[in-house]
């Protein structure tokens, strides 16, 4: 192969998103479970950071179209959620469970992706 169609090729790999995997997701707000079903895990980074949608395009809950955990140092993420009309809410802080590295536990959410 020769220099440049292998630079090209490298290049456009780098260029192209991870693609979504399945994941059992389970979501809770106030106490009360919002979501528990699979859905699409988007891995965001390096750093554990994610990105949680419906499998179909639709919504992931009523209201939430996407939900999305950004690490911003180990064992702490600030976690938003993106409603149906393109509104980026922010739902707060959440720590990594000690018990199931799977969830993350806001003030008055619980994020887990499996």
């Amino acid at each position: 192969m020769n220099r440049p169609l292998l630079a090209a090729l490298v290049i456009a790999a780098a260029a192209t998103p991870a693609l979504a995997r399945d994941a059992g997701c389970r979501i809770e707000q106030a106490g009360r479970v919002v979501l528990d079903r699979t859905c699409d895990f988007q891995a965001e980074g390096r750093d554990g950071s994610f990105s949680l949608s419906a499998r179909d395009g639709g919504s992931l809950f009523p209201g939430i179209s996407v939900v999305t955990l950004s690490v911003i140092e180990p064992g702490l993420a600030e976690v938003r959620g993106l409603t149906r009309d393109g509104i980026n809410s922010r739902w707060g802080t959440a720590r990594r469970s000690a018990r199931d590295g799977a969830c993350w536990q806001g003030d008055d959410f619980r994020i887990c992706a499996r």
